[in-house]
């Protein structure tokens, strides 16, 4: 017989899942609670996915994808009872009533879910089908339930119990500044690519310290301390002639992946996930199985071996190749769902941290960012996080990149430094998920200063992605008013993103946004008189007080105000924020 015990303890719910029977017990879920929640169909809803590429949004009727690869699409992770299923988190909007958050404060060993229609919630917790012996019990993860008005408010209390949970790495008070090759260069890169940037930021921008060596160098997936044929150059003296030169070499790869083609895979298959008949599983049979170099396999974090491998490769490249920043992509398939591993009472949520602390133990102090990583799982393993999907020099891309970005903008700071992305601030090249160039594109102004703005309202890390001696004089100025990052990021009153607040010191910055395509109004409040002018131009917009209105804003626009005026801004002045 299987019992549940919870306790409460103001909004904080714990709970162990006991085996009161005498027989073995396997579990697919441990259901908290499941009951019907008599909501309007139409409340809107805004829930977190399992990784980074995508967000749950619509009503409790009709939930929408947010972003191109969603969980139960791209990932084929199983919604449970054919609910719809945000991951970690999720916030409802009832009409005329307080806001509700529902949420994990751990993720030790159960990913945490939340499921829902138009007339149930289900919040439960992935077991992965594992034993538990009679007697036997499990200490679940910990649930989080609160109503208010402010949804900030809501989010600093889930977030209070995350950080006591899982504490964020301390070695870096400061979003890094850098630069990345992907978006100008893709998997094409070569040595005098990163030599002419170099030249550049050591003269034009030397702030941006970190120069980051993005996919291509490697021969495989998997082969992370070789050069494959396409880099074109040493890619240690690469490295040593970044150090030289007083800059922070960085280094792109996907620690849990090999191609099947890599020495890796063909030299110790036994290190990784397995199928059903013991044999390495091919992660393209239970989801993605990667976008370049593919299908993947997935090394088993919970392997021994693995484990030194990782370790020792993150070793090698944090002392003998110097590298100080490590952008750890593709952490996702460190999580693979449906496999077994080496240590059968691991969860894949402890098979990815387990394979994390052993890179982590390897990279010693280096910076850590993930990148296309389970969100939940990765919690006090990395310094930056990715917190949208793949920037790219299209409207479409701007739009639902900055709307991932801000809607992550709670996690900057707290958990780890939030990474928008690139900004992408040239005509550059249209580029998909595998560095295929598809086509030139010139943005119009109006959307590459939403870009802008929306990168600047993240208030995290801002590498640039363009290939900057090409970079036209009013672009770089441009680049140089995203320096430095606030380390703050923008807040909103609701998920529709309409006007966001940073304080900055004696005032503050005001983001306004149209992501719409027909005009619209906004209207800020302004907490005392305070002058205003327009960030990016410098054009001074006069003292108002009382409130700011833009009458129809341009579709595919953005409007960042920098005000300053006498007195304190009132801490809770975001709320009288609104949109006509």
């Amino acid at each position: 017989m299987l019992l549940v015990k919870r306790s409460w303890n103001g909004s904080v719910c714990t709970a162990t899942v006991v085996n009161t029977g005498k027989t073995p017990m396997r579990l697919a879920r441990v259901d908290l609670f499941d009951f019907q929640h008599g909501l309007a169909g139409s409340t809107p809803i805004y829930g977190e996915s399992f990784q980074m590429l995508a967000q749950n949004g619509g009503t409790l009727a009709a939930p929408e994808d947010w972003g191109n690869y969603p969980d139960r699409k791209h990932y084929r992770l199983e919604e449970p009872e054919g609910l719809r299923t945000a991951h970690g988190m999720m916030v409802l909007r009832p009409a005329g009533a307080d806001q509700i958050l529902l949420g994990y404060g751990s993720c030790r060993r159960f990913d945490g879910r939340i499921s829902f229609d138009a007339k149930r919630l289900l919040v439960s917790l992935d077991c992965e089908g594992l034993e538990l012996a009679p007697g036997e019990s499990w200490q679940l993860e910990e649930f989080f339930c609160e109503a208010g008005p402010v949804r900030e408010t809501l989010l600093n209390h889930i977030a209070q119990r995350i950080e006591k949970n899982h504490p964020r790495r301390t070695g870096f008070k400061a979003p890094p500044l850098g630069w990345c090759s992907w978006y100008c260069f893709g998997p094409k890169l070569t040595v005098p690519d990163i030599r002419r940037n170099l030249d550049w930021i050591a003269t034009n921008l030397p702030q941006l310290r970190y120069i980051q060596i993005d996919d291509g160098y490697q021969p495989w997936m998997g082969d992370w301390l070789e050069t494959g044929k396409s880099f074109g150059g040493d890619i240690k003296g690469v490295l040593r002639e970044i150090r030289e030169r007083g800059f922070e070499p960085a280094i792109w790869l996907a620690p849990f992946v090999a191609s099947p083609e890599s020495k890796l895979f063909h030299d110790h298959p036994d290190w990784f996930v397995k199928d059903e008949n013991g044999q390495p599983l091919r992660s393209d049979k239970v989801g993605f199985g990667g976008w370049r170099l593919g299908p993947w396999y997935a090394l088993d974090g919970t392997h021994p071996e693995a484990q030194k491998f990782l370790e020792q490769t993150f070793r090698t490249m944090r002392q003998e190749w110097g590298c100080t920043y490590f952008k750890l992509d593709a952490n996702y398939w460190g999580a693979l769902r449906s496999g077994h591993f080496h240590d059968p009472k691991a969860t894949r949520i402890e098979a990815y941290r387990r394979g994390m602390e052993a890179a982590l133990r390897g990279a010693g102090d280096a910076f850590i960012l993930g990148c296309n990583h389970p969100i939940w799982p990765s919690l006090g393993l990395v310094d930056g996080a990715r917190s949208g999907n793949d920037i790219s020099r299209d409207w479409h891309s701007i739009r639902d990149d900055g709307r991932q970005n801000l809607l992550r903008g709670w996690e900057n700071g707290r958990f780890w430094w939030n990474d928008p992305d690139c900004a992408v601030l040239s005509p550059g090249m249209v580029m998909d998920i595998s560095g295929n160039t598809t086509g030139a594109t010139g943005l119009p102004p109006n959307e590459v200063l939403f870009h802008a703005t929306t990168v600047h309202a993240s208030g995290g890390m801002m590498l640039s992605g363009d290939d900057l001696p090409a970079l036209a004089p009013e672009r770089v100025t441009l680049l140089r008013k995203l320096i430095p990052p606030t380390g703050r990021a923008a807040s909103f009153a609701d998920e529709t993103l309409t006007v966001g607040r940073t304080p900055n010191g004696n005032g503050e910055y005001l983001y306004l946004f149209n992501w719409g395509d027909t005009p619209v109004d906004r209207v800020v409040s302004l907490p005392r008189k305070m002058s205003l002018k327009n960030y990016w131009t410098g054009e001074s917009l006069g003292e108002h007080e009382g409130e700011y209105r833009v009458p129809a804003l341009a579709p595919h626009t953005a409007l960042m105000l920098e005000a300053t005026g006498s007195g304190k801004v009132k801490s809770d002045s975001l709320t009288a924020s609104r949109s006509e």
